[in-house]
């Protein structure tokens, strides 16, 4: 699976679309996996666009996201790139680091409602 490949845009030099790299993708792919095998999540969708990346959770494929993890590389330098949002648009934690964001899932600070 090769998920940091992005093409460039020839006339600005700037990347088309915004990707997770390896060790990104591998730190949520690691929650992702933990929480699956609870019960509590069961689908997820990658989205690769030009200004963000997305890697959407859902409980079932056919439900709205529950949460959404994404990489804005425009809020590097301001609020922080990486961010998890909750249904509705709230942020649940954002930040530099995707290590400390994800740690929004932790069992001892966030329990999944059924």
């Amino acid at each position: 699976m090769t998920t940091n490949i992005v093409h460039l845009n020839t006339d600005k030099g700037q990347p088309s679309q915004v990707a997770f790299n390896r060790q990104e993708l591998s730190l949520i792919l690691n929650v992702y996996g933990q929480m699956v095998s609870n019960g509590d999540w069961k689908d997820y969708a990658m989205d690769f666009l030009k200004d963000k990346s997305v890697f959407s959770i859902y409980r079932k494929a056919s439900e709205h996201a529950l949460y959404k993890i994404e990489k804005v590389p425009a809020l590097r330098n301001k609020q922080g790139q990486f961010a998890v949002i909750a249904p509705g648009g709230l942020i649940l934690k954002r930040g530099h680091d995707l290590k400390n964001v994800l740690r929004v899932f932790d069992k001892q600070r966030f329990k999944v409602s059924r």
